[in-house]
């Protein structure tokens, strides 16, 4: 389990996200913010259903604070922690036991697995007293907590008939935050109509909380340019480097010497090799060595980890060894960070350096 202790690094990140919110600079709110936020007032109280959703790593600080202002939805909440595949499975069981203790429908999904989404029974809900006719349910979070790749899911799972398959539509699913401008329509059901809305991701028009702001940073609802790759992956490996997940990698450690491991990369065969792609990081063989390296790199380390000097001598000596692991090769210190930075947020936020949640749950 990993929670974001308050380092140096995550607080300067922090104070930037809130620096940039205050800023206009910036374009924080613009335009398109404050039409989604009109648009959304206006539809939504037309709809039966309010589903919030969340990042099931930030299951606080992913609130949709604007939902407050909206009755009845800000006292009757059904909260869905989405991404639940990155999370640490034992934090995420009480923070489910956090929501019920506060009389919250509340479930944890993958948005990205139908069998998943379709075992949540989030298309049940209409049957809650609305069974007779057309129930509508909004999406509504901040940005890039996977509400666009919900839509798809629930729509896809709630097709009727191969006739509606090449009629129905899709609502676009990015990575990046922001990347949804307009409100959509998709049909999840039939006999009785069910709809989902899908709405764009919008923040209140500042945000104050430097804590909260840097695992937003992290967890990808905040765009990276506004903090920069570099930093952010720096802090994520503080992150790392505090936790325990690091040691479930022991096993591919083959050597006690840094050095001499990363002269020796993989037992694999030469001829294997030559089918493999170097250059992609996201390639078992280069997400084994990536683990490896930062385990060796932690372990053979003395200095005191609780320390933001002593972890941030450790970072850069992480940052070192991992352009070999990722084949970074070029000269210009900068733009080797930078290249390493994007390939670990890359592997991180898509779980593939273990699962992490940033927050306890105080139940």
């Amino acid at each position: 389990m990993t929670t974001a202790k308050s380092w140096k690094i995550g607080r300067e990140i922090g104070d930037a996200v809130v620096k940039a919110s205050s800023n206009p600079n910036r374009r924080w709110y613009g335009p398109h913010m404050a039409a989604s936020v009109r648009a959304i007032s206006e539809r939504i109280p037309l709809v039966d259903f309010v589903l919030e959703i969340r990042d099931a790593r930030t299951p606080l600080s992913s609130e949709y604070e604007l939902l407050r202002k909206f009755s009845p939805f800000s006292s009757t909440r059904i909260v869905v922690l989405n991404k639940m595949e990155l999370a640490d499975p034992l934090e995420l069981k009480k923070w489910m036991a956090y929501f019920q203790g506060r009389n919250y429908l509340s479930y944890a999904v993958n948005s990205h697995n139908k069998e998943c989404v379709k075992n949540s029974q989030v298309r049940e809900l209409h049957k809650s007293g609305h069974s007779g006719h057309t129930t509508t349910m909004m999406l509504l979070g901040v940005p890039n907590v996977g509400k666009s790749a919900l839509a798809n899911s629930l729509h896809q799972i709630g097709r009727i008939s191969a006739a509606e398959k090449g009629k129905l539509k899709h609502t676009t699913v990015s990575s990046q935050p922001g990347d949804t401008k307009d409100i959509m329509s998709l049909k999840i059901g039939s006999h009785p109509n069910v709809y989902v809305l899908d709405t764009p991701g919008v923040f209140p028009p500042k945000l104050l909380d430097a804590e909260i702001c840097s695992k937003l940073a992290l967890a990808g609802a905040i765009p990276d340019d506004i903090i920069g790759e570099t930093e952010l992956a720096r802090f994520c490996l503080t992150l790392l480097n505090s936790s325990h997940e690091y040691k479930k990698w022991a096993k591919l450690c083959k050597s006690q010497d840094v050095t001499g491991s990363l002269s020796n990369e993989s037992s694999t065969s030469s001829a294997q090799r030559k089918r493999q792609y170097p250059t992609d990081h996201t390639q078992d063989f280069i997400v084994y060595d990536v683990r490896r390296v930062l385990y060796e790199t932690i372990s053979v380390f003395n200095g005191n980890l609780e320390d933001d000097i002593s972890m941030g001598e450790l970072v850069e000596t992480q940052f070192a060894a991992l352009r070999t692991v990722l084949r970074v090769t070029e000269e210009a210190s900068e733009f080797a960070d930078l290249r390493v930075a994007s390939k670990i947020l890359n592997l991180y936020r898509t779980g593939r350096l273990g699962h992490y949640t940033l927050e306890h749950a105080s139940c």
